[in-house]
């Protein structure tokens, strides 16, 4: 499914204002130029859907066999690459009565998936200076100011601690999933009798979805108009998620997926909550269509450039969203899918989960379960790729975030897929060029300018002199100078390859306006092997 252009601001330029750089920072001829030469990380591997696409089959039975082994009534699933939908597929009955079929449009129930919309709300209001993350959460829910602290000595609670679940709140997910419907009165009334706290403010990561109920009247008070409204007019609708609701009712029973839990070897309906206050949480209704929109606009948010942005929400502040915030845990017993052990933290950032590696490779996440309903969905922005997958079976976000993350770990492998490359920046290859033309020289004194203050004082010239003859006597006739291998724009490395040996060089740049060298590492080792 080719998603809407709106989604793919950013991705690539398909208008012609995207050829301008549109930052009031940028204004200058010069300062211009200097962004000019920034190079954004690529995929260097044109071929990289169509054998995605190629694997579709293998990923689609491995969401067939999980559906198969854990009793769902019905299932759906999507892949999400540069933003399209490339793979996706439906299972089972959206409703066991009437026997209607979960197809790509059925609705179901979301859950927590929900709070990504209104931690991006939130953004959105503090782009338009409506709020600061820093603010005192009071000021816009009076009744907060009351509260009573675990600790005299705690500051008020704010907006980013709400964000981040650190406000020091209970995990209240088995209360917390029964107060969808209840209303802003309810739960103005229920901040004023007092709140009990676990922790004092700021410390630890605790899920609370109390927190998201509040940042939902925050998003009210502050939008000027009820949080779903605002979230419809500014998000849902700008991304074409046309079908998405809050409240069941307005959905078309023939699009709608009913809640149910397994037991007694049979599945038994689950009753629906209505829209209410503690929506904000986990209220939204959406499809496996709608949301790969929004996939595929999370995804939009990676790599950092200077294209157009979107209407919908300024790309830095996408990716705000996606930083670790709050440390959750370390798992030191964590494996890759070879079996080898490979070490990961976990946390959260705003509305979304965290988890990086031991290799680097990073998954923003977030599953969602209610009675009746799980779901998950979860992206890997280096490989511009993602998985949703939605279910109407009680409480199964646990169960499809594993299967969303076999399914992607099998796209990786079977696609061969690897993760966006940096090219080195105009300036890291002309001081290579300069570097490589001085090095086997006498290091005349008119070619000296490329070097930073620091540079003689940390190691004088006649010491570079006589230690660089030496290496270039070791490696022999210079055959080949390679290309500048960036860390980032200011820092990389090359392969000078001579006749007996090759010699690795190691630079990197000054924060200067006009970089220079600081630092330059030399290291002779064996030929590469060819």
């Amino acid at each position: 499914m080719k998603l809407h252009p709106i989604l793919l601001v950013g991705v690539s330029c398909w208008v012609a204002s995207c050829e301008k750089i549109n930052n009031p920072l940028f204004d200058s001829a010069a300062e211009a130029s200097y962004v000019a030469q920034y190079r954004p990380p690529v995929f260097s591997d044109t071929a990289r859907i169509k054998r995605m696409k190629d694997v579709s089959p293998a990923i689609e039975k491995v969401y067939r066999e999980f559906f198969e082994k854990n009793h769902y009534p019905g299932m759906a699933f999507g892949i999400v690459a540069d933003g399209n939908l490339i793979s996706s597929g439906a299972f089972g009955l959206a409703a066991i009565e009437g026997k209607t079929p979960v197809t790509l449009k059925t609705g179901f129930r979301i859950a927590s998936m929900s709070k990504s919309f209104t931690a991006m709300a939130i953004l959105r209001l503090r782009d338009e200076g409506k709020l600061n993350l820093h603010d005192a959460v009071a000021k816009y829910i009076p009744e907060v100011g009351k509260l009573q602290y675990l600790t005299r000595d705690s500051r008020p609670i704010t907006i980013e601690q709400l964000l981040t679940m650190s406000a020091g709140f209970p995990e209240d997910n088995p209360w917390g999933d029964r107060q969808l419907e209840d209303s802003d009165e309810d739960l103005r009334a229920l901040i004023d009798q007092g709140i009990s706290f676990s922790n004092a403010p700021g410390l630890t990561f605790e899920y609370s979805n109390l927190g998201f109920a509040m940042l939902g009247r925050i998003v009210t008070a502050t939008g000027g108009k009820p949080y779903q409204q605002y979230i419809n007019e500014n998000i849902l609708r700008p991304l074409q998620m046309n079908d998405a609701r809050w409240e069941f009712t307005e959905v078309d029973k023939r699009h709608l997926a009913t809640g149910y839990e397994w037991g007694e070897g049979q599945w038994k309906e689950e009753h629906m909550l209505h829209d209410g206050a503690y929506g904000a949480m986990g209220g939204l209704i959406c499809s496996v269509e709608d949301f790969s929109k929004y996939l595929a606009f999370h995804l939009s948010g990676w790599p950092p450039r200077n294209d157009q942005e979107s209407p919908v929400l300024k790309r830095n502040s996408l990716r705000e969203m996606h930083q670790l915030q709050r440390l959750g845990g370390f798992f030191a017993e964590n494996k890759d899918r070879s079996g080898k052990l490979c070490p990961a933290i976990s946390g959260y950032g705003y509305g979304l989960a965290y988890r990086r590696d031991c290799s680097g490779t990073v998954s923003i996440r977030h599953g969602g379960g209610l009675p009746g309903f799980g779901s998950e969905w979860r992206f890997y922005p280096e490989y511009g790729i993602g998985a949703v997958a939605l279910g109407n079976l009680e409480y199964g976000g646990g169960g499809l975030g594993s299967v969303n993350s076999k399914a992607l770990d099998t796209l990786i492998y079977l696609a061969g897929l690897g993760p966006r490359t940096l090219p080195p920046s105009t300036l890291l290859e002309q001081r290579q060029q300069e570097l490589s033309g001085l090095l086997p020289s006498s290091w005349p004194n008119d070619k000296l300018s490329i070097f930073a203050e620091n540079f003689f004082l940390d190691l004088s010239l006649e010491s570079w002199k006589k230690s660089t003859a030496e290496l270039f006597k070791e490696i022999g006739k210079i055959v080949k100078v390679n290309p500048v291998v960036p860390e980032n724009q200011l820092r990389g490395s090359f392969l000078i390859e001579g006749e007996k040996k090759d010699l690795k060089v190691f630079f990197t740049l000054t924060p200067e306006k006009d970089p220079l060298i600081q630092q330059l590492d030399l290291a002779v080792q064996p030929k590469t092997p060819k």
